[in-house]
């Protein structure tokens, strides 16, 4: 382990703070059924665990800052293209949804358990700052949504960004890899539960993005 000297300039720090996130990012991929503590990420990192804490004061905090930068790679690439010149259609965000959140193998996990790390471990302040960054990604790109669907009432764009989230981690919690840690990888799946996610999760996002668009357009014929 290599322990570094401390950051002073704020692209020092930059690079350190995501030096750490990188870190905890390389444990949990080796890993993903352990939660990383303190410790192990900072040898990970080659830093002393007292630096990791200067920058997250908690394991909780670092999950959390972990799953954000991850949001907010979904989020940049929907607010480019929702801000762009061209035309968005709705075959346009299932690529995007694949990309960032279904196949990385770390975002649906991470994004599960950071739901109960937000409820029960984040502080207070942590926490009603996370979703205030979360807030101004998701009105920011409704808004760009509404501009391309126009029939869409205002608050109408962020609904569906809210809906589609709660599907997207609603269905992975109920499919074979949420549940691989509570049953043996060899049981064969109930019947119910014989599908794959990724093309059960497009159908669904399909039914109800098309359901808000068309209902959007009745509204406005009628």
């Amino acid at each position: 382990m290599v322990i570094r000297q401390r950051a002073v300039q704020a692209g020092d720090k930059q690079e350190r703070h995501d030096a750490i996130l990188d870190a905890a990012e390389r444990l949990l991929l080796r890993s993903p059924e352990r939660a990383a503590n303190v410790a192990d990420v900072a040898d990970e990192a080659g830093l002393a665990k007292g630096t990791v804490y200067l920058y997250f004061p908690s394991k909780e905090e670092l999950l959390l800052a972990l799953h954000e930068r991850n949001v907010d790679g979904f989020f940049g690439a929907l607010t480019e293209l929702v801000e762009g010149a061209g035309p968005v259609a709705i075959d346009d965000m299932m690529p995007l949804t694949r990309r960032y959140m279904v196949e990385p193998p770390l975002f649906l996990p991470l994004a599960s358990r950071c739901f109960a790390l937000m409820a029960q471990s984040v502080p207070t302040e942590a926490a009603a700052a996370f979703r205030q960054r979360m807030s101004d990604r998701l009105l920011r790109a409704g808004a760009g949504l509404e501009r391309h669907f126009p029939r869409l009432q205002p608050g109408e764009g962020v609904q569906l960004l809210r809906h589609s989230y709660a599907l997207i981690i609603g269905l992975w919690q109920m499919s074979d890899a949420a549940g691989a840690a509570c049953a043996p990888v060899s049981a064969p799946a109930p019947p119910a539960f014989a599908w794959t996610y990724a093309d059960d999760l497009e159908r669904a996002l399909r039914t109800l993005w098309q359901g808000a668009v068309d209902r959007a357009a009745a509204r406005a014929q009628g």
